[in-house]
C-alpha cells in the first residue's frame, strides 16, 4: 500500500502534517475530512531505495521506546482504541525503524493477535520484561497503568546506566590519553634528547639510561606492541562470550575494590526495581524471576537469582536464598523478608530500590571526586618522572663547570 505525505489545517487554523498509509489520494482525502482536517497538500511519498538494507536504518533507541509507552498510556486512559493509538503513533513517528514496527504491530493486532503476541516479534526493542508487562496488562485490563509503570522504570534504567557508564568512561579516558601522551614523548621526544646526549659523551645517569632504554625497546618494538594489544582485546572478547569467561570476569568485576562495590549497588537498585515492577503488574513470582535473572547484565548475579527462583518453586521464601548468595547484603534480605512477611513484597522492593538508586548517585559522586586527583597525580607523576630523566644529565653537565 503506497504511503501519502499529507499537510492541512485543523478547526482551530493550525497547520498539521503527517503520513499514512492508504489505497489512493482520494482515500487519504476522505480520512482526513473525518478527522475535521482541510488537506492543503497531498503527495505520494517517494520509495526508500535502502529501506530493506537493515544496518542502515537508525536504531530504535531505549528513549524511543520510553516516549512510545507514554504517548501509549496516555492514549489508552483517554479511551481510544489500541489500533487507533497504534495508528496515531506511527504516523507521527520520526524514527523510521520503529514506525515500520509500529505498522507491523498494528496490521497483527488487526489480524487478531494480542498486543503482547504483536510486540513479541521484535525482542531487541520490546524484551521479555516488556512482552510480559503488556500481556498482564492487556490480561487485567490496566495497560495504560502497566505502560506508565513501564515507562518509569525504563527511564530510571535508563539513568542508572548512564550514572554507571559516565562513572566508567572518566577514568578510562585518562588512562587512554596518559599511554597516548607517554607513547608520544618515548617514540618521539626521548629520541631527540639521546642524540643530544650522545655528542656529549660520558656516562648518562641511571634514571636517564633507564628511560633512553625503555624508549628504544618501545620504538623498535611498537609495532609489535599494537599488534600485540590489538590480539589481547580480540582474545579477551572472544573467552567473555564464552559462559566460563562471563562467569570468571563478572565474578572478578564484583570483588574489585572501588567498581564492584559500585557494580554490587547498581546490581540490587536493577534487581529490586525490575522484580518490584513485575510483581505489581500481575506477573507471576516465577516467571517475573526467570525474566529479572536473564536481563540482570552479570552472571554472578544471574546465577544468585536463579538460585532463588528454585528455592521458591520448592516452596522455600525469596529472602534466605538471596542471603545464602553473599551478593545482596543483609539489609536488603531483611527487608525483603519483612515484605514477605507482610504481604507487601512488591511495595517494599521499589522502597529498596528508591534507596539503592540514591546509593548509586552517591557512590558515583565519591567515585568521581576520588579518581580526579588519583589520575593527575598520576599523570603528573610519570610525566615529572620523564622529564626530570631527561635533564639530569644537563644539571650534571651544569654542575661540573
Amino acid at each position: 500500500m503506497p504511503v501519502y505525505i499529507w499537510v492541512g489545517k485543523n478547526r482551530n487554523n493550525d497547520v498539521q502534517k503527517g503520513e499514512i498509509d492508504l489505497p489512493n489520494e482520494d482515500a487519504v482525502r476522505n480520512h482526513l475530512n473525518k478527522l475535521r482536517i482541510t488537506p492543503t497538500k497531498i503527495k505520494k511519498k517517494p520509495k526508500d531505495l535502502f529501506a530493506n538494507v537493515t544496518f542502515l536504518q537508525p536504531p530504535v533507541k531505549e528513549k524511543d521506546v520510553i516516549i512510545f509507552c507514554r504517548q501509549f498510556s496516555t492514549m489508552i486512559d483517554a479511551g481510544l482504541p489500541i489500533i487507533q493509538c497504534l495508528d496515531i503513533l506511527q504516523a507521527q513517528q520520526d524514527n523510521k525503524t520503529l514506525k515500520v514496527m509500529l505498522k507491523k504491530v498494528k496490521e497483527s493486532v488487526e489480524g487478531g493477535q494480542t498486543l503482547a503476541e504483536a510486540l513479541r516479534k521484535y525482542p531487541k526493542q520490546f524484551d521479555a520484561l516488556f512482552v510480559n508487562m503488556v500481556a498482564a496488562g492487556e490480561a487485567g485490563g490496566i495497560l495504560d497503568t502497566i505502560l506508565r509503570r513501564l515507562s518509569a522504570y525504563m527511564e530510571k534504567t535508563a539513568r542508572l546506566k548512564a550514572q554507571v557508564k559516565g562513572a566508567m568512561t572518566y577514568p578510562i579516558i585518562t588512562v587512554i590519553v596518559a599511554i597516548l601522551v607517554v607513547g608520544i614523548i618515548l617514540v618521539f621526544v626521548i629520541p631527540v634528547f639521546q642524540e643530544m646526549f650522545e655528542g656529549m659523551g660520558g656516562k648518562l645517569p641511571l634514571p636517564t639510561q633507564i628511560v633512553v632504554s625503555i624508549s628504544e625497546f618501545v620504538k623498535s618494538k611498537i609495532l609489535y606492541i599494537i599488534i600485540g594489544t590489538v590480539l589481547f582485546i580480540f582474545a579477551f572478547r572472544r573467552y567473555y562470550r564464552t559462559n566460563k569467561g562471563r562467569i570468571s570476569v563478572d565474578a572478578l568485576m564484583l570483588r574489585l575494590p572501588v567498581f564492584g562495590l559500585l557494580l554490587r549497588k547498581v546490581a540490587v537498585a536493577k534487581f529490586t526495581r525490575t522484580m518490584g515492577t513485575m510483581l505489581s503488574s500481575g506477573v507471576a513470582i516465577l516467571e517475573a524471576l526467570d525474566i529479572v535473572a536473564k536481563t540482570a547484565g552479570n552472571k554472578t548475579v544471574e546465577g544468585a537469582i536463579y538460585n532463588v527462583r528454585t528455592a521458591i518453586a520448592e516452596g522455600q521464601t525469596m529472602a534466605d536464598p538471596l542471603a545464602a548468595s553473599g551478593v545482596f547484603p543483609p539489609m536488603v534480605c531483611q527487608m525483603i523478608a519483612v515484605g514477605e512477611a507482610t504481604g507487601a513484597l512488591d511495595a517494599m522492593l521499589g522502597k529498596i530500590a528508591d534507596f539503592y538508586d540514591e546509593e548509586v548517585d552517591q557512590a558515583v559522586e565519591n567515585l568521581t571526586a576520588m579518581i580526579e586527583p588519583f589520575m593527575m597525580v598520576f599523570l603528573g607523576t610519570v610525566i615529572g618522572a620523564l622529564v626530570v630523566a631527561m635533564y639530569l644529565p644537563v644539571f650534571k653537565m651544569a654542575g661540573a663547570f
